[in-house]
């Protein structure tokens, strides 16, 4: 290791490995805020940090071995299994393990759940030190980066305790976040550059409810709309529960609330619903289904699914696919059912073999994937506001991409728009897309003239 690296690592210099959903991304970018507002670096190579902060998800066993993996990567580095560099592990999988982790981690230099990582600091600081004190920036800045929309979380835990989820035993009851602090975080973000704030929670729906006054997550979006009018808004996981009368009017009403609702149903079956601990049913879910387009006519809907639930019987699962095809979803995020250790889903009899489960998850993709490109097409023809968020250079030349309201950052397509060159447009800008063609969920478009 040369001189310069010592130097660099000496600065208090912190990369970060971050896994899982958009709310990890959130809290990543919190505690480099808080690292950076102490006075340490951020950097990107692991090779290049005096510690590397690894914030894992374990919400399914499949992130958890990720996460293993990508710690065990990090410890063969040289600078970490010579113990130059420090790894510390944060977030869900401390949350859910605990003692466990740590005695099968001895490697590991610390670990934080995710009900601590405003610790972060403390804990760093004990690891390497603390940065000279003039490097200190002192701004008390919540977030650390903004790109052309952020996340911004709303609330924190879950307390509804459906059978197959660890969630609540994680992160812990559900709990709002005060609506001057969330705007607080939106005006930082926006004055960075964010021209989409992308709400988020295990459950956006229910917001405000065990606030003092209690407030609604409509109150909240006609706060940020009205504060931020030229910032796009858009919610993600609204439990069916959540969206009401006041929600769709709004939605309705106000151009900068993005008419776009992800609401994971997870089933149709009442019996499957039932043995989730959730409610509904195929008549209750398609009634919700037919009065959000009813209020919300140009509305996007999203959804999540999962196959192979225990006790699932080929009759219900047909019924599922029923479902689909008659509620037609703009999109769908399909999942395997994975019995997941400590839940009561794993311990319940009917357990599907893996091989029913996988073919079973194929078929309902192929189902939503099939409605999902018939909805589509629906926008050929259109002319839709797209926001632009990169480019792309392709055969038949250099391509804008971006997304319009309809398109939730991450999960949905994206629009393609053919350019002269980058001094066309700007990132961060929004401009007028005519839609020409599909594929898949990608829109190809041309320039609206004169826009």
């Amino acid at each position: 290791m040369g001189s310069g690296e010592q130097d660099t690592k000496a600065a208090g210099t912190i990369a970060f490995s971050t896994l899982g959903c958009a709310k990890n991304e959130v809290d990543s970018d919190k505690m480099k805020a808080l690292l950076a507002d102490a006075g340490y670096r951020i950097v990107d190579d692991p090779l290049d940090a005096a510690v590397t902060v690894v914030n894992t998800c374990s919400f399914l066993t499949a992130a958890v071995e990720e996460g293993l993996d990508v710690i065990f990567d990090l410890l063969g580095l040289e600078p970490y299994a010579s113990g130059t560099s420090k790894l510390a592990v944060v977030g869900c999988m401390p949350s859910r393990y605990g003692a466990d982790l740590a005695s099968e981690l001895h490697e590991v230099a610390a670990f934080l759940p995710a009900s601590e990582e405003d610790r972060i600091v403390e804990v760093v600081g004990e690891l390497i030190g603390a940065p000279v004190a003039a490097e200190a920036s002192s701004t008390g800045q919540r977030r650390y980066d903004a790109e052309t929309f952020s996340y911004v979380k709303i609330s924190d835990g879950c307390s509804r305790r459906c059978s197959y989820c660890m969630v609540p035993d994680i992160r812990g009851p559900y709990r709002s976040y005060p609506q001057k602090d969330i705007l607080a975080e939106v005006g930082e973000l926006v004055d960075a550059g964010s021209r989409e704030i992308v709400y988020i929670a295990q459950d956006t729906g229910i917001w405000g409810r065990d606030l003092q006054p209690k407030s609604s997550l409509a109150q909240l979006l006609s706060a940020s709309a009205a504060a931020f009018p030229d910032t796009w808004f858009r919610i993600l996981y609204t439990q069916p529960d959540g969206i009401d009368d006041e929600l769709l009017e709004l939605m309705a009403a106000t151009p900068n609330i993005c008419s776009y609702l992800d609401i994971p149903l997870q089933h149709a079956d009442a019996d499957i619903l039932h043995a989730m601990n959730r409610k509904g049913s195929p008549e209750e879910l398609l009634e919700l289904v037919t009065t959000i387009r009813a209020k919300v006519p140009d509305v996007t809907l999203r959804t999540t699914f999962m196959a192979g639930f225990p006790g699932e019987s080929e009759e219900q699962f047909e019924e599922l696919l029923s479902f689909v095809e008659e509620a037609r979803f703009d999109c769908a995020g399909v999942f395997e059912f994975s019995p997941e250790e400590g839940s009561p889903a794993a311990e319940m009899d009917g357990q599907i073999p893996d091989e029913i489960r996988l073919e079973r998850t194929q078929r309902l993709l192929d189902a939503c994937d099939a409605v999902g490109f018939e909805r589509t097409r629906r926008f050929i023809g259109r002319e839709l506001e797209m926001l632009v968020e990169g480019f792309e250079e392709t055969d038949a030349g250099l391509e804008a991409v971006g997304r319009s309201r309809a398109q939730a950052p991450d999960v949905d397509g994206l629009i393609h728009l053919p350019i002269a060159d980058e001094k066309t447009v700007t990132i961060g800008r929004r401009v007028s897309a005519h839609v020409i063609d599909t594929f898949c969920y990608e829109l190809e478009a041309e320039p609206v003239q004169d826009a």
